[in-house]
């Protein structure tokens, strides 16, 4: 019972911090509302019993990657979004439309499709598995996404003493 209160309390928080990222006219707002998704995320891997990919979730993506995403906006000086001239009312029903098609075709392939019931492994969030994982099945991709993030840094630094 309580673990079903907390699964639906960290999954609203989770899902309305996503919003308020997608949603926020003000990129420091969006990036405040990223620091609640990921705690939130945090608390659902509590719930699944992963403390090391809960403890990993704060201390990379709330600490490291929120920092990295605050020192850009900063270095930019991105204020509030300006206000931008609104599509034709056309456009939006296109894309209202469209959002609620895909969204009615995923539910519809999500209702119709056969899962096997979920059983993780018994080192399911172990320091072991996790470090097998992370370094030999995915090495490759692991070291690509620390060259994209340093050349987001140095593209940051660039745009920022171009202003100056």
């Amino acid at each position: 019972m309580t673990e079903a209160v907390l699964f639906w309390l960290f999954a609203v928080v989770a899902v309305a911090g996503g919003l308020g990222v997608v949603l926020a006219r003000d990129p420091l707002h969006g990036a405040l509302s990223l620091l609640a998704a990921f705690f939130a995320l945090a608390g659902l891997f509590l719930l699944l019993a992963a403390q090391l990919l809960a403890v990993l979730q704060v201390l990379v993506y709330a600490g490291a990657i929120l920092v990295l995403f605050l020192l850009v906006i900063l270095l930019l000086d991105l204020g509030p979004a300006r206000a931008a001239a609104s599509p034709p009312g056309v456009v939006k029903l296109a894309g209202a439309l469209g959002a609620l098609g895909l969204a009615g075709l995923l539910c519809t392939l999500f209702l119709s499709a056969s899962f096997p019931p979920a059983v993780p492994p018994s080192d399911f969030g172990a320091v072991a598995a996790v470090g097998r994982v992370l370094f030999i099945d995915y090495t490759l991709p692991f070291e690509a996404i620390s060259l994209l993030l340093l050349a987001a840094i140095l593209g940051a630094v660039v745009v920022a003493k171009g202003k100056v």
